[in-house]
């Protein structure tokens, strides 16, 4: 198993406290890559009414729920599964096929090889390359693929490196997956800040491929890490099956089903989120693009990796400096492949960006 060090995770907001003594209301998380919109407005008007809720069991089956996930994503109904965030689903997947060896692109998500390990499996990194802007070179990823490997582990857009794979790419991954026999799990966590004209969503191709299974949830675009909501779309009924077969009943409790169906249906908040996220990371990528200091890798998603030019500095001055003025980013030395000149930071509010931006050119004329 790579070894993964420890770090600061954008949730981890008591723990900078702790050591840097900067109260956490204070401080700008610019390291969770969350909606800096913060929760859909149409959701906080109105779910106190549905608090009663509580009171009875949810539904079993979570209709009217997939029902919502169908409207919004544009899946068929019955190859909908939902599970207390994405982070179940993706445990009762890797449970439920028990792969003996994984191929992962990375660097990414940490979380995918520890539950693969955990089941016993092996893990393979397939690492995106600098030199291509970590853009996936697809036949030669594809020429890596035999029949040895279980399954492909695909997070898309890509965190930390923000590049995204096709959906006619992701089409020739799967019909070569296909004849090894190779299952290919795809993580949509920051789809929905791409732009649509980049089609990069795996969900329609799982009305033709049975060795696809593409997982969402509600921490990220929609600002709701709590509530613990996420889905997962496959076109394997088989495979639904089993993994409702080891699921437990009403992992998802009433009010964040009601939740979910409010959020998915608040349309205004969906397009106000993709227009700022779209104009602030033009802006972001124009004025980081004219330091000389750095460079920044292109990006379709809430959230640019930057890698630090100047040798006399480190990601670990830069988050220093950043988080004595109370901005948290992401220190990436912490992710198998890159080392200690790269940073990773979201798109935050207008205004919250300019800091950051200062405050990043401020680190740079440190030494």
């Amino acid at each position: 198993m790579l070894k993964h060090k420890d770090h600061f995770h954008g949730s981890d907001l008591e723990k900078i406290e702790e050591i840097y003594g900067i109260k956490k209301e204070t401080i700008t998380s610019f390291s969770a890559n969350v909606n800096p919109l913060g929760i859909s407005p149409l959701l906080r008007d109105t779910l106190s009414r549905h608090v009663d809720a509580i009171t009875s069991y949810p539904d079993r089956e979570y209709t009217q729920l997939r029902k919502s996930i169908c409207a919004y994503t544009g899946a068929q109904f019955e190859n909908i599964i939902v599970g207390n965030g994405s982070t179940e689903l993706i445990s009762l997947f890797i449970q439920t096929t028990h792969p003996e060896k994984a191929l992962i692109l990375g660097p990414t998500y940490s979380e995918y090889e520890r539950e693969i390990s955990l089941e016993g499996g092996q893990t393979l990194y397939y690492p995106l390359r600098e030199e291509n802007d970590f853009q996936m070179d697809v036949d030669d990823f594809c020429s890596k693929l035999n029949d040895t490997i279980d399954l492909l582990v695909l997070c898309n857009p890509n965190n930390p490196t923000a590049s995204a794979i096709s959906r006619k790419e992701m089409r020739k991954i799967l019909d070569t997956a296909l004849q090894y026999g190779t299952f290919v799990m795809v993580d949509e966590t920051y789809e929905e800040f791409a732009p649509a004209e980049r089609k990069i969503s795996s969900i329609p191709l799982t009305n033709n491929y049975t060795n696809l299974i593409v997982l969402r949830g509600i921490s990220k675009f929609f600002a709701a890490p709590g509530l613990r909501l996420g889905y997962a779309v496959t076109g394997n009924p088989d495979l639904l099956k089993h993994i409702n077969t080891k699921k437990n009943p009403w992992t998802i409790n009433s009010l964040a089903e009601i939740a979910g169906c409010i959020m998915f249906s608040d349309q205004e908040y969906i397009e106000k989120t993709k227009k700022l996220i779209t104009s602030e990371r033009e802006r972001m990528m124009k004025e980081l693009s004219q330091i000389e200091q750095v460079k920044i890798y292109p990006s379709c998603t809430n959230f640019i990796l930057v890698k630090i030019l100047k040798e006399t500095i480190t990601s670990e001055m830069v988050f220093e400096h950043c988080i004595k003025k109370g901005l948290m980013i992401r220190d990436c030395s912490t992710f198998p492949f890159l080392d200690n000149s790269y940073i990773r930071f979201c798109i935050m509010s207008p205004e919250k960006n300019s800091e950051l931006l200062s405050a990043i050119k401020e680190s740079l004329s440190l030494v």
